[in-house]
């Protein structure tokens, strides 16, 4: 069977850009953005946030979608053709399939997290969590960890939802699914953000997004930045890579990018516009971490005029965002199967559903009573996470960047992408100088720490 990447198109530029806007929007971007920005001086964040962004997201994207177009494949496949093209060893393939377990190892741990969110969902529509307090939204997440039939439900009901979409193909399931998701998520975050305008602890909530404290800009913000930047686009995870290879050769790279990333910060202010004026008018704490969404937030859902019909929002545009990554990353997955196995599509998604549901429950047993069971003495989720954000994603991202840089031919690169004169030096200079040594710290320190 051919290349998966060789057989599906995206239909039109905006199928692409609903898709890889579903991929690159998170958990990361809705529920991470706003208390990494909240523990790290709020607007002075953002602003480093943003260099980032600009400076290391838009170049590594472009270089991946590039890669995938070019070599027309799964991850592994498209590097080493890409390679073979310019008289380079077809070894570079190691670079896809560091992408490959990246996004197989982030999905089993994400599996778990979007099946709290739809757990949340369930209780909001159920409750809209009246009657809750500090104690009492600590007591009710502490009980879910520790409720595993409870947690196996949701998260195999997510897991079976996204495997749905991606067993149904490129056109009959993740263009059908992203062009109705992605619109209402942006519909969401849009009617909540307008809604904290008259709530209350919206122009606290601006001031803090947007009044930048520049004593707070030291390395460690800049640090947590850039590593921020670079890991909510989902680049290294070879789903851009595979989005790529179905992107027909018509559609600009560069413009795509750049649309793509701008969507991407703007889902992660505007989800601070819905997090943090609830925050600041109930008094809780903006740098509570990452029980900013499960403990703090429902304390403020409780409160605030509309509660009930807020947290459902909330709670579903979440759900939203944590499904449409998790198609991409299922995706890249079920792609390679086809391609580099000859797999159907039907037998490859069935084979990767069936063996992200059976790890996804190692995850969730690692929570209670699988949490003393070590990996090099960490638990299970902490492993796949370290293996992952410290040495996968940092490392794939910094040898993607040293490929389309240094070892693709120059001509291929520039005519892939479409862009020519100042901007491809631009692209490529960042590219060779400016990406890997950033990349190359995130990793230093990474594991350092």
């Amino acid at each position: 069977m051919a290349a998966a990447g060789l057989n599906d198109h995206w239909s039109s530029r905006w199928t692409f850009l609903m898709a890889s806007v579903g991929f690159a929007v998170g958990l990361g971007n809705i529920w991470r953005f706003p208390y990494i920005a909240g523990e790290n001086g709020g607007a002075a964040f953002v602003l480093v946030y943003l260099a980032c962004v600009t400076m290391i997201g838009i170049p590594c994207m472009m270089a991946e979608v590039m890669l995938g177009r070019r070599g027309q494949g799964s991850p592994t496949t498209a590097i080493a053709a890409c390679a073979a093209e310019s008289g380079r060893s077809t070894g570079w393939r190691f670079v896809g399939g560091m992408g490959l377990w990246a996004a197989f190892t982030i999905v089993i741990v994400y599996a778990g997290i979007v099946g709290w969110v739809l757990w949340y969902l369930y209780k909001a529509v159920m409750t809209g969590f009246v009657g809750f307090d500090g104690p009492t939204a600590t007591l009710e997440f502490e009980n879910m960890l520790l409720n595993t039939p409870g947690m196996l439900f949701w998260t195999l009901l997510g897991v079976v939802a996204t495997g749905a979409v991606v067993f149904a193909g490129v056109k009959g399931g993740i263009e059908r699914a992203v062009t109705i998701l992605m619109p209402l998520l942006f519909l969401l975050l849009v009617s909540l953000a307008i809604y904290n305008m008259f709530a209350g602890g919206f122009s606290e909530a601006v001031t803090w997004l947007f009044t930048p404290d520049f004593s707070k800009i030291g390395p460690d913000v800049f640090l947590v930045a850039v590593g921020q930047a670079f890991f909510s686009i989902g680049v290294a995870m070879g789903g851009m890579m595979v989005y790529g290879a179905y992107l027909p050769k018509s559609i600009s790279i560069a413009k795509s990018a750049v649309i793509i990333i701008a969507a991407d910060t703007l889902v992660a202010l505007l989800a601070g516009l819905v997090v943090f004026p609830a925050v600041f008018h109930n008094g809780l704490d903006p740098a509570a971490g990452p029980g900013l969404i499960f403990q703090t937030l429902p304390v403020a859902f409780a409160s605030m005029p509309g509660g009930h019909v807020f947290s459902v929002a909330f709670f579903i545009m979440l759900a939203v965002a944590g499904i449409t990554s998790m198609v991409g990353l299922i995706e890249t997955v079920t792609a390679y199967f086809e391609d580099r196995h000859g797999f159907h599509r039907h037998r490859a998604a069935v084979y990767v559903i069936g063996a992200v549901a059976a790890l996804s429950v190692v995850s969730l047993l690692s929570y209670n009573v699988l949490s003393e069971v070590r990996l090099g003495g960490l638990n299970f989720n902490d492993a796949m996470e370290t293996f992952s954000n410290l040495i996968l994603l940092p490392l794939g991202g910094l040898f993607i960047a040293v490929f389309a840089g240094w070892i693709m031919r120059s001509e291929f690169s520039a005519e892939e992408l479409g862009v020519s004169g100042g901007i491809y030096r631009i692209w490529q200079l960042t590219t060779r100088f400016v990406v890997p040594p950033a990349l190359a710290i995130i990793f230093f320190f990474g594991v350092a720490g």
